[in-house]
């Protein structure tokens, strides 16, 4: 992770005690749960479980505890629970067969292409809100006419559907997650952080 995730992470993370998945192995195995799919969950447990973040400024703040659960029992589905939502919502937070992190709704839409390029977003969400002059949302269509032309990715996010953006003074979100997974084009978002430093384009 960049250090400026790592910061975020020592410094708003908070480790609660994290379920041992290791116990429920036979019996997810005797449920016809393939063996590597239980060994997927137990390493991302192993790594990100019991981890609590600040909410994110989209997808109603993200998962409460970053949590891995009983992988999906469907043959051609090789996705398993990232931890429960914050709020009730029409979707849930998963890890998908490469790894990638993002939310099961109607049909499956990575966010990320892993957990790490999550929490990078958080992290950078979070310093662009504190050294940002100016934040502002922009939601549906005109979402689609921004110009992003100078504007570089970003690329420690691992972006897939949800993007970061690096313009000269300026960091854009955007969050189409809601608007692939829902198929509801009124749900994409972007946040434009204006008047950043060298410092706040980066911090590390």
């Amino acid at each position: 992770m960049s250090r400026r995730a790592q910061r975020f992470v020592e410094a708003e993370g908070l480790r609660v005690r994290r379920q041992d998945i290791r116990r429920h192995r036979d019996v997810w195995i005797a449920h016809g749960i393939p063996a590597e799919e239980i060994d997927r969950a137990t390493a991302f447990q192993d790594h990100w479980g019991g981890l609590a973040l600040p909410p994110a400024p989209f997808y109603e703040g993200g998962p409460r505890i970053l949590d891995a659960d009983c992988p999906e029992r469907t043959p051609d589905s090789r996705s398993f629970p990232a931890g429960d939502c914050r709020v009730s919502m029409a979707y849930g937070f998963m890890v998908g067969p490469d790894g990638a992190f993002g939310i099961d709704a109607y049909r499956w839409t990575p966010l990320h292409a892993s957990t790490e390029g999550w929490v990078e977003s958080l992290a950078l969400a979070a310093h662009a809100r504190r050294w940002a002059k100016t934040v502002t949302r922009i939601k549906g269509k005109a979402v689609e006419a921004l110009d992003l032309g100078g504007f570089e990715p970003v690329p420690e996010v691992q972006g897939v559907t949800d993007a970061w953006w690096r313009g000269e003074d300026s960091l854009i979100a955007v969050y189409r997650g809601e608007a692939v997974g829902l198929n509801a084009p009124q749900c994409l978002e972007a946040h434009v952080y204006r008047g950043l430093d060298e410092w706040g384009l980066h911090g590390g």
